[in-house]
C-alpha cells in the first residue's frame, strides 16, 4: 500500500530563500570553468604551522582531542582569542562570556538572526550584500531593509576605488524607524572590498545609538586590508560593544575555509542568546580544528584528561595560530601582515591582466576580492529578449561555458528590485595560487586578441 503524501511539508520560513546563487554557479564553474576566480577561497595552502598544529592534533596519542570540548568553544582557543582581540578593543574579555566559537562566521550570522530577530522586526542591510543576510534575516521572521553605496566620481585620472562608493547619510538615516532591531555591516566589504573609514563607521554608530539599535558586524576580511588602511573595529567606537556582536572566522585569517571554525565576540548581555541558539542546533564545533600543539598552549590549557605531554587537540589548531600571531605581531614574520601584502600583489596582478583585456577594474581596498566593469563585452554576449535575468549574470555564465573563466556576477550581492542597478560588474577571486592567475591572464589575453581580429 502507498499513501503518498498531499499536504505541504516546507516551513512557510522557506519561501522565497530556496534559491541560492552558489548552488548554480558553483556548479557551471566544476562543469565548463578551466580557471576559477568565482567562489572566495585561497587554492594555496594555510601557514605551515596551521598545518603542523593540526597533524600534531589529530595524530598525537590523546584520543580525547576526537571527543567534545565546551560547547560554546575550546578552552585555549576562546582563551587566546580573549586576550588577542581583548588588546584591540581596548577592554578584558571574558574566555567564556565574551567569546563563541561557531561553525564558521557563517554559523554566527544566523545564531545572530535567530536570537535577535522577531517577526516585524527590521534590519538594515547596506548593499552590495554577502548574500547570505537577506535570506537569513527573512526565515528569522524579519524584513530586510536596504541601503545602498552609490559610487562617486573618482579624481582626475584616478581609477575608481571601493573607496568611491559611499553612503548617503540622509539615505541610511532614513531607514531607521522604531521597527529596527538591527543593522548589518560587513567591512571590509565583500564584494566590493570597501573598507569603511572611521567617519563613515561613526555616522553608523551614531545612528544605531541614537534609535537602540544591534549591529551585526561582520568582519572576516579584517586583517585584508591593503594600502595601508586600517580596519576599525565598530565595536571600539565609544557607546559601541554594549550592542555589537563581531563576528570573523579562521577560514578568511589563516587561509583555511574548509575548516569551518568562527567565533563572535560581544557583551554577555547579547552572547547569552547566541548561546540559546547554538546549543539547540549545532551545540558543538570540531574539536581538533580549535586546538593547538602543547608547544603552542600555556599551562593549564590542556583538556581535562590529557596527559602532560599529549598536544592540545581544527579549534585547537587556530589557538595555536592566534598564539603565534600575538607572540609575532609587529613583527616582519606575522602571518597576518605577510598574507596581507601577497594579496595586495595578487590583487595588482589581476587588475593589470583585466585591464588589458579590456575590462575596468574597481580597486579594492581590501578582501579576496575585486569588481571590474564589463560594459565594454556588452557585444559578446547574445542578447536575450524577453528575459530579466540581469546583463552581468548572463555575462559570466557566457564567460564560464565559452572562456572557461569563472567569475560571480554583481547582481548576486543585491536584492531583487536592484539586481540590475549595478548589472554590467562581475566579481573576481584574486586570492590564489600565481598558477591559476597565469591561466586567468592567458584566457584573457586571448580573449583581447579574438576581439580585436577583424
Amino acid at each position: 500500500l502507498q499513501a503518498k503524501m498531499s499536504r505541504l511539508v516546507q516551513a512557510r520560513r522557506l519561501e522565497g530563500v530556496d534559491q541560492n546563487i552558489w548552488v548554480e554557479f558553483v556548479k557551471l564553474a566544476a562543469t565548463h570553468a578551466t580557471v576559477n576566480l568565482g567562489q572566495g577561497f585561497p587554492d594555496f595552502p594555510p601557514p605551515d604551522f596551521l598545518r603542523e598544529a593540526l597533524v600534531r592534533a589529530v595524530g598525537g596519542g590523546n584520543h580525547l582531542l576526537h571527543q567534545y570540548t565546551r560547547a560554546f568553544g575550546h578552552p585555549p582557543l576562546v582563551k587566546i582569542l580573549a586576550e588577542f582581540f581583548g588588546k584591540l578593543l581596548g577592554r578584558e574579555l571574558d574566555p567564556l562570556n565574551n567569546v563563541m566559537v561557531t561553525v564558521g562566521a557563517y554559523q554566527a550570522l544566523f545564531c545572530c538572526f535567530q536570537a535577535f530577530v522577531d517577526e516585524g522586526d527590521e534590519v538594515i542591510i547596506i548593499e552590495p550584500f554577502f548574500d547570505c543576510y537577506e535570506p537569513m534575516v527573512k526565515m528569522a521572521g524579519g524584513t530586510p531593509v536596504f541601503v545602498p553605496l552609490r559610487p562617486k566620481a573618482p579624481g582626475a585620472g584616478k581609477p575608481m576605488s571601493s573607496a568611491d562608493w559611499q553612503l548617503d547619510p540622509a539615505e541610511l538615516s532614513s531607514k531607521f524607524s522604531k521597527r529596527t532591531k538591527a543593522l548589518v555591516l560587513n567591512s571590509p566589504n565583500n564584494p566590493l572590498g570597501k573598507v569603511f573609514d572611521r567617519g563613515e563607521l561613526q555616522l553608523i554608530a551614531e545612528l544605531c545609538i541614537k534609535h537602540d539599535v544591534l549591529c551585526i558586524s561582520d568582519e572576516v576580511y579584517e586583517w585584508l586590508v591593503f594600502d595601508g588602511k586600517e580596519h576599525v573595529r565598530i565595536a571600539s567606537l565609544p557607546g559601541m560593544w554594549e550592542r555589537t556582536i563581531s563576528i570573523s572566522s579562521a577560514g578568511k585569517t589563516f587561509s583555511a575555509t574548509g575548516w569551518k571554525v568562527g567565533w563572535t565576540l560581544g557583551p554577555w548581555r547579547l552572547l547569552q542568546h547566541l548561546h540559546t541558539v547554538h546549543q539547540n542546533s549545532v551545540y558543538h564545533c570540531a574539536t581538533a580544528a580549535q586546538v593547538g600543539s602543547q608547544r603552542g598552549a600555556r599551562p593549564g590549557d590542556v583538556p581535562k584528561g590529557a596527559g602532560p605531554h599529549a598536544p592540545p587537540c581544527p579549534q585547537e589548531a587556530v589557538a595555536v595560530g592566534f598564539r603565534r600571531e600575538l607572540e609575532h605581531r609587529e613583527r616582519a614574520d606575522s602571518y597576518f601582515t605577510q598574507l596581507a601584502r601577497e594579496l595586495q600583489g595578487k590583487r595588482d596582478r589581476l587588475i593589470r591582466s583585466l585591464e588589458a583585456a579590456g575590462m575596468t577594474p574597481i580597486v579594492p581596498e581590501g578582501t579576496f576580492f575585486l569588481v571590474a566593469d564589463v560594459s565594454a563585452f556588452a557585444s559578446d554576449v547574445p542578447e536575450a529578449p524577453g528575459s530579466d535575468e540581469p546583463f552581468d549574470s548572463r555575462f559570466v555564465k557566457w564567460m564560464v561555458k565559452n572562456k572557461g573563466l569563472a567569475a560571480i556576477p554583481l547582481s548576486a550581492f543585491y536584492s531583487g528590485p536592484h539586481k540590475n542597478d549595478y548589472s554590467r560588474f562581475v566579481r573576481f577571486c584574486f586570492a590564489k595560487e600565481e598558477a591559476t592567475l597565469d591561466a586567468a591572464n592567458d584566457i584573457l589575453q586571448k580573449w583581447k586578441q579574438e576581439r580585436a581580429a577583424p
